[in-house]
């Protein structure tokens, strides 16, 4: 774990738990290394999504209609 950490109480699923410590004995890893590990992921996954979105910002938009109209007008509906 890192040089400074915080105690919290999640709830896992019971055969999610199971499955987190087979892990973790497996991998001579704690628990919370993985669980630490797995959020930190998402929270990056986030991050790259949102920094897309914003790349994406100036793009024009499509109404599911427009998008509707545009399939059959060239043939893919």
């Amino acid at each position: 774990m890192g040089t400074s950490s915080k105690r919290s109480t999640v709830y896992f699923d019971e055969n999610l738990h199971a499955a987190l410590r087979l892990k973790a004995a497996h991998t001579h890893r704690s628990v919370s290394d993985i669980v630490n590990d797995a959020v930190r992921a998402a929270l990056a996954e986030d991050q790259e999504d949102l920094a897309a979105f914003q790349q994406r910002a100036g793009e024009p938009t499509l109404s599911y209609e427009e998008l509707l109209n545009d399939l059959k007008a060239h043939g893919q509906l």
